[in-house]
């Protein structure tokens, strides 16, 4: 039951038996159906989770109320409002499943308690932390500096399940562009693919 979330944290730390018990003691496993919003703005972000099935997004409003998608995850991620999580302030973003998901979940309570029992953990959390920052930063970077088809080839690479999983107007928010456009390079994309 445990071998993806025991599997995803080997990449950072070498678990005894002992300490993978501890883990897994900590750990609920929620499921929220399609369309659940696992946080809304506004609210104190209560868990880390890692996503044992499904697909998430977090997203914000902009100043005339359109969503705005920043990041998708999807099985073997790690999902939560940093800020909220770890500062108890209310959220800017909205997390929402998109598709029937379960989630491993801790909260701040088992977090720390974790963290005390497993110390190694303090140093798992902190790789899997730059980890994240390094891909916002390339995000960040890629969104400023690269052409909308560039930004579409590097969403393709990051997530490459996502398209067949997600409406293409939650592509074309995080992209930044018009559903239109995402459907013209999907197309010209397959075109080039079929002429290999």
């Amino acid at each position: 039951m445990f071998q993806n979330i025991i599997k995803n944290i080997s990449r950072f730390v070498i678990l005894t038996p002992e300490e993978e018990n501890i883990y897994e003691g900590l750990l609920t496993l929620q499921k929220f159906p399609k369309k659940t919003h696992l946080l809304r703005e506004g609210e104190i972000c209560q868990f880390e989770g890692f996503i044992k099935e499904g697909c998430v997004r977090t997203y914000y409003l902009d100043e005339n109320g359109f969503e705005v998608t920043l990041l998708f995850a999807v099985e073997d991620w790690w999902i939560t409002d940093i800020d909220s999580f770890n500062n108890r302030t209310p959220s800017k973003i909205f997390i929402e499943a998109l598709e029937d998901t379960e989630i491993y979940m801790l909260n701040p309570e088992t977090k720390e308690e974790l963290m005390q029992k497993v110390p190694k953990f303090e140093r798992a959390f902190r790789l899997m932390m730059q980890r994240y920052v390094v891909t916002l930063q390339n995000r960040l970077v890629n969104t400023i500096s690269q052409p909308a088809t560039d930004r579409y080839l590097e969403f393709i690479r990051v997530y490459p399940t996502i398209p067949q999983r997600v409406a293409q107007y939650y592509i074309a928010s995080y992209l930044g562009v018009s559903k239109e456009f995402v459907s013209t390079i999907r197309k010209r994309l397959a075109n080039k693919e079929k002429q290999k």
